[in-house]
């Protein structure tokens, strides 16, 4: 029960902390080129990835074996493309700011689908 609250909690605080930077980007501020901002991220991105893989395992459910974490795992990737082209590689704003619009749409698919379990939301 623990890990599930702790991948919860990094899953709130990734949203949260991705929706802020993604603002700070819009705004061009300066806040997020400080080296908190670019730790905090990986930090906290490290530890739900971590608790996501133990969950795995002592749910005894698997990419590739379970559809709808096959669909999450694609899903992450996507979103984590989005956000790299939101936040670092994006060469205009129009770029970043539609790239995280759609991270925070695929962020907003994985939670349904890890609430669901059903890769099919509609």
């Amino acid at each position: 029960m623990l890990l599930k609250y702790i991948h919860v909690s990094c899953v709130i605080l990734t949203l949260v902390f991705f929706f802020i930077r993604g603002v700070w980007m819009i705004m061009d501020l300066e806040i997020l080129k400080q080296k908190w901002v670019k730790i905090s991220a990986p930090v906290i991105d490290t530890v739900l990835l971590v608790s996501a893989i133990l969950q795995a395992i002592k749910i005894e459910q698997y990419p590739f074996a379970h559809n709808w974490l096959t669909a999450k795992l694609i899903a992450l990737v996507i979103y984590i493309a989005l956000g790299m082209i939101a936040l670092n590689y994006g060469k205009t704003k129009i770029i970043r700011t539609t790239a995280w619009l759609g991270a925070l749409c695929c962020f907003g698919y994985i939670v349904s689908v890890a609430m669901t379990r059903n890769p099919v939301i509609f």
